[in-house]
């Protein structure tokens, strides 16, 4: 134990997720190793980032203006949304260019455990854009654990009344460059059920 601002300041950083009291001592002792020009440089940044970004009010991805980037772009497929667990999904999808579509945003998974139900996900939101939009798809690309699945089997009955709309998963299987033999069985039985005829 510290005392004082350092100790302060380890404390805070141990608040971080990911971030245990160890990590927390050497990240504290690493700023104080740094110039006082960088440290206010990152002080800056968190205090902007607290400051401008909000929330879109379409899809919930993280913006600075009323719509995200993605929302504003007109040149975006508006016939698809892809659904997504966290903001941070977005970028990843992006990265691939395969999805031209919007987005949905829930702020998580259902997730009994942590006390997270339906009604604390963007869900109302999103059924409210399936009702006043041309949208013809809706891709589910929560995460392939347990609470992703129970939330993607949530959603897809729940768009069971628009018959108008195809509902989709993300395939999910076996990583590129992975060996079978570290695969476990809801990846393997995943790969084999997705699996697709050779040209």
């Amino acid at each position: 134990m510290y005392e004082g601002a350092i100790q302060e300041l380890i404390d805070e950083l141990g608040r971080l997720p990911g971030i245990g009291p160890k990590g927390a001592q050497r990240i504290g002792f690493w700023l104080l190793d740094q110039p006082k020009e960088d440290v206010e440089r990152l002080a800056d940044a968190i205090i902007q980032v607290k400051q401008k970004v909000r929330f879109c009010s379409v899809c919930f991805n993280v913006a600075e203006d009323e719509l995200c980037r993605i929302c504003a772009d007109p040149r975006r497929d508006r016939r698809l949304i892809c659904v997504v667990e966290e903001s941070k999904d977005v970028p990843a999808i992006e990265r691939t260019r395969e999805f031209r579509g919007l987005y949905h945003v829930l702020g998580g998974a259902i997730s009994p455990i942590d006390g997270k139900g339906p009604s604390q996900l963007h869900l109302r939101e999103l059924v409210a854009r399936l009702a006043d939009s041309q949208i013809t798809e809706v891709i589910l690309a929560t995460n392939p654990n347990l609470e992703g699945e129970a939330t993607a089997t949530y959603i897809a009955r729940l768009l069971k009344d628009w018959p108008d709309i195809s509902v989709s998963r993300l395939a999910s299987g076996l990583p590129v460059g992975g060996d079978l033999e570290y695969a476990d069985e809801v990846t393997l039985g995943r790969a084999f059920s997705g699996r697709r005829a050779v040209d």
